[in-house]
C-alpha cells in the first residue's frame, strides 16, 4: 500500500466568524465599485433624465363609447332617467374618464328628445 501524501503547508482553520468577515469585506468592496460606477459621468447607461411622477391616463371618448354606455332618447321616463344616471356613472369609472370630460361624454349619450 502505497503511503499517504502528507502536505507540506497547512492552510489555517477558517472560523466562522473569519468567513463572515470575509463575505461582508467582499460584499461592501463590490457596492462600493458599484456606486462608483453609477456616479461616473462617462456611465452610458446612468439616468440622468427628469424623473417626474408619472401620470395616470383618463379614458377618451373612443374607450368610453366602448363601454356601451346607455343611450336616452327621453322617452324612457323617470325609470329610464334613473337607469341612465346609474349606467352612465358605472361607464365613467369603467372608462377611466377625466372629471372634466364627463358632461361633454354623458350628452352623447343623449338622442331624440333628450337633447332638448
Amino acid at each position: 500500500m502505497p503511503p499517504k501524501r502528507t502536505s507540506t503547508s497547512e492552510a489555517p482553520a477558517m472560523t466562522q466568524d473569519a468567513i463572515k468577515k470575509l463575505v461582508a469585506d467582499s460584499v461592501t468592496a463590490a457596492l462600493e465599485a458599484q456606486a462608483a460606477t453609477m456616479a461616473s459621468t462617462s456611465n452610458p447607461i446612468r439616468n440622468t433624465g427628469p424623473t417626474g411622477t408619472p401620470v395616470a391616463k383618463t379614458g377618451n371618448y373612443k374607450e368610453f363609447i366602448s363601454c356601451q354606455p346607455f343611450y336616452f332618447n327621453g322617452m324612457e321616463g323617470e325609470v329610464g332617467l334613473i337607469r341612465w344616471f346609474e349606467r352612465t356613472k358605472s361607464v365613467f369609472s369603467r372608462s377611466k374618464c377625466a372629471k372634466e370630460n364627463k358632461v361633454t361624454f354623458a350628452t352623447g349619450t343623449l338622442t331624440d328628445d333628450a337633447l332638448s
